[in-house]
């Protein structure tokens, strides 16, 4: 059986679509606590125009790399939005985590 070059890139985003929501469903999203964040401590930036990136996030205990807008940030993390099977997700994760110069994949 041959591939269908034709639609493959709409395929291969449909299934990439799948498994982000298989492994939303696996756990509850996880954040950094407020005593990580230290927000009472580091200055915390709010973008009006937030910038689209790629970041690791975690439901449970697996993690999944997912598109999301950088809304907010301080040095050491960075807050997040993104929207999975029309559920609109927030957290904060590690700024290390946050890949800014890739969003094409």
């Amino acid at each position: 059986m041959g591939t269908n070059r034709r639609y493959a890139t709409q395929v291969d985003a449909r299934m990439d679509q799948r498994i982000v929501e298989r492994v939303a469903a696996s756990g509850p999203l996880d954040s950094l606590t407020l005593q990580e964040l230290q927000l009472d401590q580091l200055p915390k930036t709010v973008d009006p125009d937030p910038r689209e990136v790629l970041v690791w996030v975690r439901f449970g205990r697996t993690p999944i790399q997912v598109r999301a807008r950088a809304v907010q940030w301080t040095p050491r993390a960075v807050g997040i939005t993104f929207e999975i099977a029309g559920t609109r997700h927030r957290t904060w994760v590690w700024a290390s985590a946050v890949d800014a110069s890739r969003t094409d994949t």
